[in-house]
């Protein structure tokens, strides 16, 4: 791609990185959200499971409740997941695409 006076732009790197970045955290939180609560709960000696909120008093207050929401996100995983794995697959045919376009369109400008 040539941009004012012939000259070629870089790809976009930083962009498609960001994309990649993007797709991979909103799809993973809630599992890290899950792995962050129980590690917490391990930490100060607390019971964590999905059927009820345990107390879990850490700095003087009782933290289970939120412990609790954060370790039952780990439900939403069975579907951000998934469309996080679509969104990769789609991500590296556009990457894809985007290099041959790039590559093709150098192949035909005189050097």
């Amino acid at each position: 791609m040539t941009g004012a006076g012939g000259k070629t732009r870089p790809f976009p790197w930083a962009r498609f990185l960001l994309v990649f970045l993007a797709i991979v955290m909103v799809s993973a939180a809630p599992v890290l959200s899950a792995m962050t609560a129980g590690l917490i709960a391990s930490a100060n000696g607390c019971d964590l499971h999905e059927g009820f909120v345990n107390p879990c008093v850490i700095g003087g207050s009782d933290r289970g409740e939120t412990l609790y929401a954060m370790f039952v996100l780990a439900w939403f995983g069975m579907v951000s997941l998934p469309i996080g794995a679509i969104a990769l697959v789609v991500w590296l045919v556009v990457l894809v695409i985007a290099l041959l376009t790039r590559s093709s369109g150098r192949r035909g400008q005189p050097e």
